[in-house]
């Protein structure tokens, strides 16, 4: 029973001060670990971005040709972008 009442005040301040701090440490590493990308991750990051330079270079090359098409091509779309949102609200 003496062995008891000497672990007593030892068990209790390691539950109070050290586990809740041990628990959270050990937490926080891993929620640091987890946000960065694995490298599959990052290869489709990567082949997301050619993608939209890609699709940029479309878009610039469709309203150049609109450009030269319909010079005032811009002007009217406006009025059409705004029914629509009009409708969507």
């Amino acid at each position: 029973m003496e062995f008891w009442k000497f672990m007593f005040v030892p068990t209790i301040l390691f539950m109070v001060i050290v586990a809740p701090m041990w628990i959270t440490m050990h937490y926080r590493s891993l929620s640091r670990s987890s946000r960065s990308l694995s490298q599959e991750d990052r290869e489709s990051v990567e082949q997301m971005l050619e993608t939209v330079d890609k699709l940029t270079e479309r878009i610039a090359t469709l309203e150049s040709l609109l450009d030269a098409d319909h010079p005032d091509w811009r002007q009217q779309d406006t009025g059409a972008c705004k029914r629509r949102q009009a409708d969507v609200e």
